[in-house]
Parts: structure tokens; C-alpha cells; sequence
């Protein structure tokens, strides 16, 4: 089953989630946190990818990598939905294989566990 995610939407919801947890690797940085308002039934996710690392063809790739690799994470590992998370590509992402950056990721949404 495809679980349907939901971005985040308001200014307020990405500041109070980067003033709460985050975890880090090569990749991305993962912040998260409960948000006071959120349905615990949806996984409320955003992918944020900056201007610096390339043009809107090589961003709109590595957020449709990431889209991907999380959906496939709610398939195989328990993920909480009682959390929000704002997920910040970096610029290692584009030159690496997409394996490899599955693993790394799928171990760090094990961490938040």
C-alpha cells in the first residue's frame, strides 16, 4: 500500500521543526519532531532541496529519489507518524548511487525509532 505524503505547509511548521531533533549523515539531514496540530494517520514529510545544487531538473531528482526511497521505507520499517519531518537534500546526493543512498537513509529513520 502507498502511503500518501503530506508536506508541510506553513512558515511556523518549518521553524518549529528545526528548533527540535535532527539527525545527519552524507546525504540529507532529517529534523523532526511532533507538531501540535498534525492527524497522526498521515505522514507529514517535506523535501527541501537548495538553489545551490543545481538547477530545477537536478533538484526535481533528488526529491523525486527521495519521495521514492521513503515510500519504500513505510513499506519496510515501522516509521512514526505521530512525527513531522522536513528532510534537507545535500549536494552528495546527485554524483552517488541511488542503493546507497537507501541504505544510509533507511538506517537513520531506524535511529529516529
Amino acid at each position: 500500500m502507498k502511503s500518501k505524503i503530506f508536506a508541510l505547509s506553513k512558515n511556523e511548521e518549518f521553524k518549529n521543526l528545526l528548533k527540535q531533533k535532527k539527525i545527519s549523515n552524507k546525504y540529507v539531514t532529517i529534523f523532526f519532531g511532533n507538531l501540535s496540530n498534525k492527524n497522526n494517520q498521515k505522514l507529514n514529510m517535506s523535501f527541501v532541496t537548495k538553489k545551490k545544487i543545481g538547477n530545477a531538473v537536478k533538484r526535481n531528482k533528488i526529491k523525486r529519489r527521495l519521495r521514492n526511497i521513503i515510500n519504500e521505507a513505510v513499506k519496510k520499517i515501522s516509521v512514526k507518524f505521530d512525527y513531522s519531518y522536513l528532510v534537507i537534500a545535500k549536494s552528495t546526493m546527485l554524483n552517488n548511487e541511488y542503493k546507497n543512498i537507501k541504505e544510509t537513509i533507511f538506517q537513520d529513520l531506524e535511529k529516529i525509532i
